[in-house]
């Protein structure tokens, strides 16, 4: 008996003693394992020494031309730009770590819109993970909307609208136009579950950018986000500009004659063959069997409504994200894209001479592109005003070179 005790208490040591062993291993691995976890990776802790706002101070005092290219903006603007979105974004430091500053957010968000780079490349530059990245680009995108509010409006009374029309007849040789009107897609990488929901015409995943352009390519409204797999005409059916031209509140300015004319004429935007016609919205004649006084309104016309397609030129060019195919959400897709309007609106006021660079010469245009599309029958009015315009513009409104397009 004593033998068999015996070794039942060694057995018992033996396995009380491989648990302790065990045991020591295990929480030695969850020491080893605590130790390893770190905020970040080493080379990360040295964004105040490597980062890219290091960069731009060496090329704000040597390469003013670079700082512009990096960031869109020179130094005075892109101060004024920082110094209102600063309370939206600034976080303060921790015992553990401190914050990414607002320059480094606003400059990084900048760079991102302007470079159209993933996160992940972007991490290299800025020395921020693409995680913290994500976040920050997106709150700062909405700071800069919040910010530049005042610098997409529509104009509210009768006189704002004649100001923009008198730039249309002085700078496009088009009368009564109060703004140039069309659609852009933003490609965007295919929404998950949402089937061909966002799939276009140009067999790409998209939404949507219309938008209202005045003669000086700023934008008046822009609205974002419907589908792509809608149409022009159909973005502009569920937009807050018909919601508000049906309800009369748009304020435009009551018709008037046109200039050595007796011929009473409604105050008009224009757009290309997608949009419906109607008294405050001309489109060119269907290109079917035109006679020349009608190839000549559709040259005069396209003149001015090209305008629109200029602004989403020179946007996408500067703010090449929008050249890119987006990997985020539609949500967030149309933040970005928000951005870069307010953007674009808040330069053309600041830096015009430098920011509206222009290749295209502005008295060529290819009329080539005008595809006829079918709206059903236009109201008699409608008809009416683009003939009384054509009629003008065959007549006293004629300009010499406007017969090179017939």
């Amino acid at each position: 008996m004593c033998d068999d005790a015996a070794a039942d208490a060694a057995a018992l040591l033996i396995i009380y003693t491989c648990f302790d062993i065990e045991h020591k291993k295990q929480e030695k691995k969850k020491i080893e394992k605590k130790r390893k976890r770190k905020w970040s990776e080493e080379w990360l802790l040295e964004r105040k020494k490597h980062s890219h706002v290091a960069t731009l101070k060496n090329m704000e005092m040597l390469t003013p031309r670079d700082y512009k290219n990096f960031l869109r903006m020179d130094v005075d603007t892109y101060e004024e730009l920082l110094r209102w979105v600063t309370p939206a974004i600034k976080k303060e430091d921790t015992v553990m770590r401190d914050a990414i500053t607002p320059n480094e957010r606003l400059s990084a968000t900048l760079r991102f819109l302007a470079s159209g780079q993933s996160y992940e490349d972007l991490k290299f530059l800025t020395k921020i993970s693409a995680q913290s990245l994500g976040g920050i680009i997106l709150e700062t995108s909405k700071a800069i909307i919040a910010a530049l509010k005042p610098f997409i409006k529509m104009p509210r009374n009768s006189d704002e609208w004649k100001t923009i029309a008198n730039d249309f007849e002085n700078r496009w040789n088009f009368n009564h136009c109060v703004g140039a009107i069309d659609g852009k897609h933003v490609n965007i990488v295919k929404p998950s579950k949402s089937g061909s929901y966002f799939y276009n015409y140009k067999k790409n995943f998209s939404i949507v950018m219309m938008a209202l352009v005045g003669a000086n390519y700023e934008f008046l409204m822009v609205e974002v986000g419907i589908n792509g797999r809608c149409s022009d005409a159909g973005v502009f059916a569920q937009s807050k500009l018909k919601q508000m031209y049906d309800d009369y509140g748009l304020n435009l300015p009551a018709p008037e004659m046109l200039p050595l004319t007796e011929d009473v004429v409604p105050y008009v935007i224009v757009g290309d063959d997608a949009f419906p016609l109607l008294e405050n919205l001309m489109k060119p004649y269907s290109r079917h069997n035109l006679t020349e006084e009608e190839i000549i309104f559709n040259y005069r016309l396209s003149r001015a409504r090209r305008i629109v397609e200029n602004a989403f030129g020179i946007l996408a060019n500067r703010f090449r994200i929008l050249h890119t195919t987006i990997n985020l959400c539609p949500e967030k897709a149309s933040i970005i894209t928000l951005a870069c309007c307010y953007l674009h609106n808040y330069l053309c006021f600041k830096n015009s001479n430098i920011y509206l660079k222009r290749s295209e010469n502005e008295e060529n245009l290819n009329l080539t592109d005008l595809e006829p599309i079918a709206h059903g029958n236009s109201s008699n009015n409608a008809k009416n005003v683009r003939h009384k315009l054509s009629n003008y513009f065959n007549s006293v409104g004629a300009v010499p070179w406007q017969y090179n397009a017939s």
